[in-house]
């Protein structure tokens, strides 16, 4: 409780509810600011990464975008937007499904691959790093109860 006093710079007792979501706010801001910093000098947002990383995760298979946004961390972002800005970079390429000429079905393109390879050191050195004041038995119970929460 202290600590968070000493970061919000007030002297109010706030309920136990009150501070551990406060904490967990401020931890996600150092996370990601901690992440956007490998990132930004590879002109990529965290949204765009995991976009990546999801279509790597299917191995040359397609997604549609539904798929693509159901897998998302952050839900709230512009799928399309998203995609489109990939396009761009020529790490994502977007075709009709052969089926369902409604349907958008989204591929990496082994430019997107192998940005992931460049990028796939550095986000982990930066997760090891954020991570590294927790031992393993924490990091499972904190795992565990994040888990929970959610």
């Amino acid at each position: 409780m202290k600590e968070l006093n000493i970061k919000l710079k007030t002297k109010a007792i706030l309920p136990l509810a009150s501070q551990t979501v406060i904490n967990l706010l401020l931890t996600n801001i150092t996370i990601k600011t901690e992440l956007m910093s490998v990132l930004k000098p590879h002109e990529l947002s965290l949204e765009q990464f995991n976009v990546l990383r999801i279509l790597r995760g299917q191995k040359g298979n397609p997604l549609n975008l539904q798929d693509i946004q159901e897998r998302m961390v952050s839900k709230m972002s512009n799928t399309t937007r998203l995609i489109d800005k990939l396009i761009l970079k020529d790490f994502v390429k977007r075709t009709e499904c052969k089926k369902n000429r409604r349907k958008i079905e989204v591929y990496i393109t082994a430019s997107g691959l192998d940005k992931l390879l460049e990028l796939d050191t550095l986000v982990n050195v930066t997760e090891e790093k954020v991570t590294s004041k927790l031992t393993i038995i924490e990091l499972e119970e904190l795992n565990r109860l994040l888990n929970k929460i959610q």
